[in-house]
């Protein structure tokens, strides 16, 4: 009990240090950026160049320590640049976990054409759960259908916030969709340029082609990339341009009658007071319950190319803390491909089982470890 109550102390780092001392740690680790998955309906990938290796070790350490890596995988970055993938072009000895001394490495980019925006199909209706935003959502249809009875009443700054693959991005899509307007989407890293004022002018013609096609909606996406507040700038550096512009616009200092601003963040507790204070509503997307865990399984296992024979009520159970985009890309695209590497023309328990464990973190939680 003393142990139990002493370990309960440690702090984060030293929890994970704790549980890595039997275990064999990275040495090197290479990363090459890979970017957004494919179906990513924004206008750019940004292209990724450490300049300071040091500062982004600590950064990488720091969210990826405990994890079991091995040549090949893939690795997400939920933090600055959330679902940004990077490959392990390498790593001594394979099949290690990163640990406190671990060196990553990460290659140059490779310069890749600019990513058009997708108009998808997709309604409200056709997001399961997140009830109380898509309730939310109905202010911005009843201002776009009748915008001169709201005057100055009308909702101008909505921040989407959550865990990463709630449906934040795919709720203002829809939104625009079902409004039959345009919707102009663009993550905020992509901003950051390499000369002073690139961002802020990306920003102001972003705003000015959006008053042309009102009513419009723009949605930034991953908004703490360059609205950190002030404490943790350095990891960012000098964006102030680019934070003054899109508050300039927020304000509608030129008339923004008939365009709507939503920006979403995975951590809407370290953006910067300025820019939070200029949103009128914030929307939270929570992840989803048992049923509709399960409605997001079935609706995803119906478009799978293999039949399923599994316990999808045991996968509901164990799949809890999951996101919608998890349980599409982690759990069943991941038992999918292990079915067709194995030659099975059926998706098994045994793969998802596989699926499961791949999906695990390699270290064990607080719980786990004091029961």
């Amino acid at each position: 009990m003393k142990n139990n109550m002493e370990n309960s102390y440690l702090s984060d780092s030293q929890l994970r240090q704790e549980i890595n001392k039997n275990r064999e740690t990275t040495k090197v680790v290479v990363l090459k950026p890979i970017g957004y998955p494919m179906e990513s309906n924004y206008i750019e990938t940004p292209e990724i160049e450490v300049t300071n290796k040091e500062l982004f070790e600590i950064y990488a350490r720091d969210q990826w320590s405990g994890y079991k890596i091995h040549k090949s995988q893939y690795i997400f970055d939920q933090k600055l640049i959330p679902d940004f993938a990077f490959q392990v072009v390498d790593v001594r000895p394979d099949n290690s976990y990163i640990g406190a001394n671990t060196s990553i490495l990460v290659l140059p980019s490779e310069n890749s054409e600019p990513t058009p925006t997708r108009n998808r199909d997709i309604k409200i209706d056709d997001i399961i759960g997140q009830e109380k935003a898509k309730n939310k959502t109905k202010i911005i249809t009843k201002y776009v259908e009748d915008p001169e009875k709201f005057d100055k009443w009308a909702p101008k700054n909505i921040l989407f916030y959550g865990r990463p693959g709630t449906g934040k991005t795919m709720l203002a899509q829809a939104l625009a969709n079902e409004l039959k307007i345009p919707i102009m989407m663009i993550k905020a890293t992509t901003l950051i340029g390499d000369h002073v004022g690139d961002g802020a002018k990306q920003i102001h013609e972003l705003y000015a082609e959006a008053r042309e096609k009102k009513p419009c909606v723009i949605f930034i996406d991953e908004l703490d990339a360059i609205a950190l507040e002030r404490k943790y700038q350095s990891l960012r550096g000098d964006v102030t341009e680019i934070v003054n512009a899109l508050l300039t616009e927020m304000d509608g200092i030129a008339d923004n009658t008939g365009v709507i601003t939503i920006c979403a963040t995975n951590t809407p507790q370290i953006l910067d007071n300025a820019i939070r204070s200029r949103f009128e509503e914030e929307i939270n997307f929570e992840l989803p319950n048992n049923d509709e865990r399960r409605d997001i399984l079935k609706k995803y296992m119906d478009t799978l190319p293999l039949e399923c024979s599994f316990d999808i009520d045991q996968l509901v159970i164990k799949t809890k803390g999951l996101s919608g985009r998890d349980l599409r890309e982690k759990i069943l695209k991941t038992a999918l491909h292990h079915a067709i590497t194995c030659d099975n023309d059926v998706i098994t328990q045994s793969d998802i089982d596989y699926a499961l464990n791949e999906n695990k973190k390699e270290y064990e939680t607080s719980d786990e470890m004091f029961g």
